[in-house]
């Protein structure tokens, strides 16, 4: 990968760019940036920019030998010449812009591609909502490593066993009953968190229902079946054309053991 001031070129297979597909080797619009081989927090960002119908590489499915993999974070987390350095990925390239946090990548998206509302309350609620999905995803990702990242899953089985079951019975209920609440008291009456139209927040929100689905799959079901309307969202979200097509490409990572969503039987749910 070669980077200048713009999105830098990427020697990468047609495939791997969503939107109106481009000759191989023209810069695209956004770069985004995230760890090869899983979903993780990077996939709220791609369904954000695939139901937006942007025009985007990812690097986590683009060899390294072209510019992408690892090697292209790395670039950018330890670039001695990267004046705004990200923390970690998600981390997305946008002409000059170099933005990193979920959350924060997704305020930018919403605004730019009609996936938030116009008015600033309506933008702020959005990314209220946004941020407690964001608290959902830590504890999600501490039922697994609850004592450090830095520690195999297999060194901390006793203490994920015990944050598993806590998880279970007291937090996704919390959660999905706050997020029920949120789309009935919404004043448009349809399937989304706020207002009449789909925005990020509902796409971030349908993820985490089916990540927790894959991890937790019986707790998940018994949390969801008094909570119709989240139900509702997750399905409204997965049968978007967008992200039909999308789920459906072969280019959405599976969940897998190695992600924020893991599915351990012997934790339960």
């Amino acid at each position: 990968m070669t980077v200048d001031g713009g999105l830098g070129t990427f020697g990468y297979p047609a495939r791997f760019h969503c939107g109106v597909l481009p000759t191989e080797g023209i810069s695209m619009r956004y770069v985004l940036y995230y760890w090869p081989g899983i979903q993780g927090r990077g996939e709220f960002v791609r369904l954000a920019l695939e139901e937006a119908g942007a025009e985007y590489v990812d690097t986590a499915l683009v060899a390294e030998k072209d510019g992408g993999g690892v090697a292209a974070l790395l670039e950018y987390l330890e670039g001695e010449d990267v004046k705004r350095p990200p923390f970690a990925p998600p981390f997305l390239k946008a002409g000059r812009q170099l933005i990193g946090q979920t959350a924060n990548i997704l305020l930018f998206l919403g605004a730019r591609h009609g996936l938030a509302p116009r008015d600033a309350a309506g933008r702020l609620w959005t990314h209220q909502l946004q941020l407690t999905i964001a608290d959902l995803v830590v504890e999600a990702h501490d039922t697994h490593h609850p004592v450090a990242g830095s520690l195999y899953y297999e060194q901390q089985k006793p203490e994920a066993k015990r944050r598993s079951a806590d998880f279970i019975s007291n937090r996704i209920p919390k959660f999905f009953g706050y997020f029920e609440r949120v789309i009935e008291r919404n004043a448009a009456r349809g399937p989304w968190m706020v207002g009449s139209t789909l925005t990020y927040a509902d796409l971030s929100m349908a993820q985490v229902i089916a990540g927790l689905r894959y991890a937790f799959p019986n707790a998940t079901r018994g949390a969801l079946r008094s909570r119709p309307r989240l139900r509702a969202l997750h399905d409204a979200v997965f049968a978007q054309p967008r992200i039909a097509r999308y789920v459906k490409s072969g280019r959405r990572i599976a969940f897998n053991n190695d992600g924020i969503f893991r599915r351990y039987p012997e934790l339960g749910g």
